[in-house]
């Protein structure tokens, strides 16, 4: 065979002759200097491995073309000079995802990293930024009072629990004076303060949620304690376990002679609101609103309950908030009731509230006193809506008159193009909503209907046993009546599904079902009901993984390969190695990879389904060749077992 000198072929190839050297010592060929002699084969070998190595470094060139160095964090106006973008254009983008972004200060990390890859860029930060970054946002945020919710059974002391803790907010002199103005008010206890949400009931509570305001931290749920548990109260408790929210439990009318606070206790029991005195996690509180007896004690709890929570809101920058209420004031126009989530809310600030837009032209606290500020967890009455928002509509500020009007205006066209397209929320199935969490457990949130008590639990019994180790039913809700519109509510709210056994669902319920993407399953026969359900789960099902150890390799030499990489030469020390399997690898006591999927395996230089025990084989790995001489390789294979 031709053998042909090393600088002939640093010429052909196109390199120093040194490289070529260099290359032929790593393939393990013996190259002393540029008048060594090398073979036509080895010459092939050398120009696949250069094109290899170009190719290579072609692929890191353009990578680091479309990747973004930051030495700090950048602003919002330099992120649009860097994408040669209108500022307007990225604040519009910011907004479809319900952010808001001072001009003048760095974006959250996580943002910059969204807008990047939107434009097919990777981010890269100087050591420990992003840390400080996210850190430095941290240091922004401050402790902020609790926003708590009122629900309960109608005629159990709703609205006289709450004229109590209103009053105890003032001298008594001043008892007279107070005018309640807007469906929100703050009381302050020992120098800290709470605000309380005066909702009509837990509909409306559950309706706003499904809008998207994560208002409420605290829930507080009145129970009469002489007349117990009703309707209403189960009701109430399964919308605040849907929320996900604490619940303190005020049993009222304590001063009543058919008062039975151990009754109440025993009833909440079993709806899982089990008292603390009993091992449990709730908080009871005896009350008796109309005396004002127990009131103090209900709201050091709830800053206890706060305390725990460790709530904070950044204090800095642009406001934002959540509506809670509109209406349309003769005198002023559009007003709406305000929760300030984050920042300061002041008089002046251009805002955009979904589809509206405006200038907070005045505001006013919870007494009807107008103020120049809004702190987070503050109601506030807003003036200044060019239209009403609805409740549950988040409403931010910006930094311009144009960027609010022209954030609306976008935001207008889009309602109008989806529903000239007939574009609701699209429909969830029941399969789709099977999905998995993070632990694997797959979940599937129930909301009943049944024409009668008796069906609806031989129907509770029944799903609830299909549930196992990998699927949990939760019940949002179990009620007796047709289908309404408060279902649809608590439905989208928790990502449920609807069922409905011999009961009915009115058009207009259906609109708003088509609209909030709800699924509802009406049945006439019990056992096609539970079939649907066991079918579901069990079809979404994942088979149980096992994994079985094949054998073990131990790497005792490596050869470097054109195009495969590098090859690991192995004795097979236990067992046996099946072509696609997957390899875990030990360098001493430390697992350096695992899950590696075996992409080749020889024996000599024939391609093998599988080597036993006591014989050498090479193995190449898919994406991994930093092998080691003394690697012990565990190969692995994962079965299903239903």
């Amino acid at each position: 065979m031709t053998k042909i000198r090393i600088y002939k072929v640093a010429e052909r190839l196109g390199i120093p002759a040194h490289e070529v050297i260099e290359m032929l010592r790593e393939l393990g060929a013996e190259a002393k200097n540029h008048m060594s002699s090398v073979d036509e084969d080895l010459i092939e070998l050398l120009q696949e491995e250069l094109s290899y190595r170009k190719k290579q470094e072609e692929e890191v060139r353009k990578k680091k073309e479309k990747t973004l160095y930051f030495e700090s964090v950048p602003t919002l106006r330099e992120i649009a000079k860097l994408f040669n973008e209108e500022i307007e254009d990225v604040i519009l983008r910011l907004a479809d995802w319900n952010i808001v972004a001072d001009l003048k200060k760095p974006l959250p990390p996580l943002v910059v990293e969204r807008l990047a890859r939107e434009k097919g860029w990777e981010v890269e930060w100087r050591e420990g930024l992003r840390r400080e970054a996210i850190e430095a946002q941290e240091e922004e945020r401050f402790p902020r009072p609790p926003v708590v919710t009122i629900l309960g059974h109608v005629d159990h002391g709703k609205t006289t629990l709450l004229d109590a803790i209103r009053h105890s907010k003032v001298a008594d002199s001043e008892f007279g004076g107070i005018t309640q103005r807007i469906g929100a008010y703050q009381v302050e206890v020992n120098g800290k303060k709470i605000t309380f949400i005066d909702t009509p009931g837990h509909e409306a509570f559950t309706s706003m949620r499904a809008r998207g305001a994560q208002v409420t931290d605290i829930a507080i749920l009145v129970v009469a304690a002489d007349d117990g548990v009703m309707p209403q109260t189960i009701e109430a408790i399964q919308h605040v376990k849907a929320a996900d929210v604490p619940i303190i439990v005020v049993m009222n009318k304590i001063d009543k002679p058919a008062a039975n606070q151990e009754r109440v206790k025993q009833q909440l029991a079993e709806q899982g609101l089990i008292p603390e005195e009993w091992g449990g996690e709730t908080i009871f509180v005896p009350v008796s609103a109309l005396q004002r007896k127990g009131i103090s004690e209900l709201l050091e709890m709830i800053l206890l309950q706060a305390e725990i929570l460790e709530l904070k809101a950044r204090h800095r920058g642009y406001a934002t908030g959540w509506v809670i209420e509109s209406r349309l004031d003769r005198g002023k126009g559009p007003v709406a009731t305000v929760i300030v989530q984050e920042g300061i809310l002041r008089v002046s600030d251009y805002f955009v509230a979904g589809t509206s837009w405006g200038k907070v032209r005045s505001l006013f606290d919870d007494l009807n006193r107008p103020i120049r500020e809004a702190y987070p967890s503050m109601p506030v009455e807003v003036v200044g809506f060019s239209d009403l928002p609805s409740p549950g509509t988040k409403l931010m500020v910006v930094g311009e008159e144009k960027i609010a009007y022209l954030i609306s205006e976008r935001r207008k066209e889009q309602e109008k193009e989806n529903a000239l397209k007939g574009i609701g929320k699209r429909t969830l199935s029941l399969e789709e909503l099977l999905s998995p969490d993070a632990t694997g457990l797959r979940e599937l949130n129930l909301l009943l209907k049944a024409d009668f008590q008796g069906s609806l639990e031989a129907i509770e019994r029944a799903i609830a046993q299909l549930q196992n180790e990998n699927v949990r039913i939760n019940f949002l809700f179990k009620g007796v009546g047709n289908i309404s519109e408060a279902d649809v509510m608590l439905a989208s709210a928790s990502k449920g599904i609807i069922v409905g056994f011999n009961v009915k669902l009115p058009n207009e319920v259906a609109k708003v079902a088509h609209r909030e993407g709800i699924e509802v399953r009406l049945y006439r026969v019990i056992y096609d009901l539970i079939d649907d359900m066991d079918k579901a789960i069990q079809g979404m099902l994942e088979p149980k993984k096992v994994e079985e150890i094949l054998g073990r390799l131990e790497v005792r030499a490596l050869f470097k390969i054109s195009r495969a990489g590098v090859i690991a030469g192995c004795y097979v020390t236990q067992g046996k190695i099946e072509r696609g399997a997957l390899i875990r690898i030990w360098r001493g006591k430390e697992i350096i990879r695992e899950n590696v999927k075996i992409a080749s395996l020889k024996r000599f230089k024939e391609d093998v389904k599988e080597v036993m025990q006591g014989y050498e084989c090479g193995v190449g790995l898919e994406g991994f060749d930093a092998f080691a001489e003394g690697d012990i390789l565990e190969a692995y294979v994962i079965r299903e077992e239903r």
